[in-house]
């Protein structure tokens, strides 16, 4: 009696399982192609994040990379000024720092700048095809230093260098003015003792410092920046009134807006089909396990995009098949625990029994082809540029994510299948059928 209600009772609880993640599956699918408005009077939303083969309809969530997108892309080299004292990472970061300021001061917020290698910087100008951007790049800085009053004193011509420097504790900057900058300054210093020194550039407020001495000999400290990066940023940006780099322009290439969206709908539409042709022989070889893969599959898919989207990974060309590679691994890692819940089968275990072998059997060899390709993206991350570290990202992401979907979820999915009294080796492998030829 009490095995028969322990049955009914593990029965209920898978059916109510099973239910539950359909239903998820189902919401989390819908809102992930739709979005969701939440109300009082849709204030809060959820944009979708899944893809769309339909360029006009890519959700906003998911950025794209030029290649997809269309625009244009500048790559430099950098070399340190003569005399210069600070480090050359230094100059490279407050070099970045400066571009992306005046690119987004200017409205191209999407902008983005990266360092490629050990002297060079990329940046990728989205939906852009006019050369005269590139002006604004490479234009001198205008340091203005502002009295109390918010008026231009001095300028940053007069500035010959400015380093960090840690001391007692505190993250500084050290500078130095030229001559006659010393006499500007130390007039204005005396004058503005317990008040703010304002320091722009291009317009826009970098600090503003109080002046506690008066600074009579050009050589001033600004303290109380906070942090190490803070500080070294800072004193790249007063270094110099131009660049802290001087940069050399390597190559300049554009991308067509709509070279991006065929290549994009091409690569979405390519993934679905693939996807399905997936499905469909995973079914016909596995049968039951076969769906309940294809369940996970999805899972996957609704997943690894949510968190492409919540990370702000772009998605690049190459970062589309880092995607549809990483689907390819999360079947494999199904194919091997069926074949394994298969051998398990054919030696006479029963149903449920069989599913425990077939993951515990299973789980060195999914571990093993997982472990090998994330070092493989980790490597690509590190030390790849561009469209490569676009790969490696997704990559990364699609391995992970599919080794939670192929040991928790499909095993998950295929014992609430179990549980229900599935018990029919038929409905899972052709084992019955490979008998009678043996015999």
């Amino acid at each position: 009696m009490k095995s028969t209600k322990k049955r009914t009772g593990s029965k209920t609880g898978a059916v109510v399982a099973l239910c539950i993640v359909l239903v998820l599956t189902i919401v989390l699918g819908v809102i992930g192609v739709t979005g969701l408005s939440i109300p009082p009077r849709g204030l809060y939303k959820v944009l979708s994040w899944l893809p769309t083969s339909n360029p006009d309809n890519w959700p906003e969530s998911l950025s794209l990379g030029l290649d997809l997108r269309g625009g244009m892309y500048v790559e430099y080299s950098g070399k340190a000024p003569e005399g210069s004292e600070a480090s050359f990472d230094e100059l490279v970061e407050g070099t970045m720092s400066i571009i992306l300021e005046r690119l987004s001061d200017k409205g191209y917020t999407e902008a983005n700048v990266q360092r490629i290698g050990t002297d060079g910087i990329r940046v990728e100008i989205p939906d852009v095809q006019d050369d005269t951007v590139l002006d604004l790049i490479g234009a001198a800085a205008k340091l203005e230093f502002h009295s109390p009053d918010g008026e231009v004193f001095m300028t940053g011509d007069m500035v010959k260098r400015a380093v960090y420097y840690y001391s007692e504790g505190d993250h500084q900057i050290a500078f130095q003015l030229t001559d006659e900058g010393a006499k500007i300054f130390r007039d204005m210093t005396a004058a503005s003792i317990g008040k703010t020194i304002a320091i722009y550039l291009d317009g826009e407020k970098l600090i503003e410092p109080t002046v506690q001495v008066t600074i009579s000999d050009g050589n001033g400290v600004i303290n109380g920046l906070g942090s190490q990066e803070r500080a070294t940023t800072i004193a790249a940006k007063i270094q110099s009134g131009a660049l802290p780099l001087e940069l050399t322009q390597q190559k300049v290439d554009k991308v067509s807006a709509t070279l991006g969206q065929d290549a994009l709908s091409t690569s979405v539409t390519a993934a679905m089909i693939g996807i399905l042709l997936i499905m469909l022989l995973m079914i016909f070889r596995y049968r039951l396990n076969g769906l309940l893969a294809s369940w996970a599959l999805s899972i996957y898919i609704i997943l690894l995009f949510l968190l492409i989207a919540l990370f702000h990974i772009q998605l690049t060309l190459p970062g589309l098949a880092g995607v549809v590679l990483g689907i390819g691994m999360a079947v494999d890692a199904n194919v091997i625990i069926f074949e394994r819940f298969n051998e398990e089968v054919r030696k006479g275990r029963p149903v449920k029994a069989a599913v425990r072998a077939g993951f515990k059997n299973a789980m060195s060899a999914i571990l093993d082809a997982n472990v090998t390709t994330l070092i493989a993206a980790i490597v690509l991350l590190i030390f790849g540029t561009g469209s490569i570290q676009g790969f490696a990202r997704t990559l990364l992401l699609g391995v992970v994510v599919s080794m939670f979907t192929a040991i928790l979820v499909t095993r998950f999915l295929m014992t609430r299948v179990v549980n229900l009294g599935v018990e029919n080796v038929a409905l899972f492998t052709k084992v019955a059928a490979e008998k009678e030829v043996e015999q």
